[in-house]
């Protein structure tokens, strides 16, 4: 009998939902992340959802928390996140506020005109790539697979912030939706977190990429490599190498460009590193719109 209900505790451990110390940093910006309580812990996690996509849900002490990814384009303002709690309940709406934030402009020089301006061809592979790579970031797993806190996934220096305002050759682009590591081509490159390998390959911008899914619409892209790893469907350990860092695809110099997706909102990667990690990222200047000019292998893509 006592053997019986030692198992029946053991079984009913591994059925308990992780606890997880560790929360992102909190930055209700465009291309942060929102952190909400939305219940006690009582029963299961609810299902939570921003603008009609499920969110990562984590229980943080006593309290289920959604954790949801804000997209760059969002305008500031305040929105409603859609939860539910258990099958066949009625979901209810709690409040998020963005606020507003001011992203700085960066002007780079790029030396083939075709990843300024693409040609025909240059477009329909692009089209091609693009779908991939929607696929991957809508990708839901269930289980959160490791902790919140991200380590680095490579060793050098912050070359760019995330979310500046990008100017190719004095043309417009996407503002930057990662955040750039200068280091020298072959250092390598390690999993920040565990996950499954999604997706690898060569694309017209990004160059040779990983894809890992860390769970719960968790992902995080690694572009610009010299050299991949990993292949598809792997899992990998946190620690583990996926790669070298390269100059591969649109880049003006070595570099990692590191991207972090939640529940499909490419958000700020430094909100996902420890307190002491982030006070390095803190110490990096940028100068002035309109005066922060790299010339070609200084920058990053």
């Amino acid at each position: 009998m006592i053997a019986r209900t030692l198992l029946a505790c053991a079984a009913a451990v591994l059925l308990l939902p992780r606890v997880f110390a560790a929360l992102p940093e909190v930055s209700p910006v465009p291309g942060g992340v929102a952190v909400v309580a939305v219940s006690a812990v009582a029963g299961p996690a609810p299902d939570v959802r921003f603008q009609g996509r499920r969110v990562l849900v984590v229980r943080d002490q006593d309290a289920w928390h959604a954790v949801v990814g804000l997209p760059l384009t969002l305008a500031p303002g305040r929105y409603e996140l859609s939860v539910t709690e258990g099958s066949g309940s009625n979901p209810r709406t709690l409040a998020l506020d963005v606020v507003e934030k001011e992203y700085e402009a960066q002007y780079l020089t790029v030396s083939n005109p075709r990843h300024v301006k693409p040609n025909p061809k240059d477009l329909k592979r692009i089209a091609r790539e693009r779908e991939v790579l929607d696929r991957a970031f809508s990708v839901w797993t269930d289980p959160l697979v490791d902790g919140l806190i991200f380590d680095l996934p490579t060793a050098g220096r912050f070359s760019a912030a995330f979310g500046l305002k990008r100017y190719f050759n004095d043309q417009p682009r996407q503002p930057h939706s990662g955040l750039d590591i200068a280091a020298p081509v072959g250092a390598p490159i390690n999993a920040p977190a565990a996950g499954v390998v999604v997706e690898t390959g060569n694309y017209f911008f990004n160059g040779k990429t990983v894809i890992l899914d860390h769970g719960q619409g968790l992902i995080s892209m690694y572009n610009h490599l010299n050299r991949i790893a990993v292949k598809k469907g792997a899992r990998v350990a946190r620690g583990q190498l996926i790669g070298a860092v390269g100059k591969t695809g649109r880049v003006t110099g070595a570099h990692l460009h590191w991207t972090i997706s939640l529940n499909n909102a490419r958000v700020d990667p430094a909100l996902f590193l420890s307190a002491a990690v982030r006070g390095q990222l803190q110490g990096t200047t940028l100068a002035a719109p309109g005066k922060n000019r790299r010339a070609a292998g200084q920058g990053d893509n």
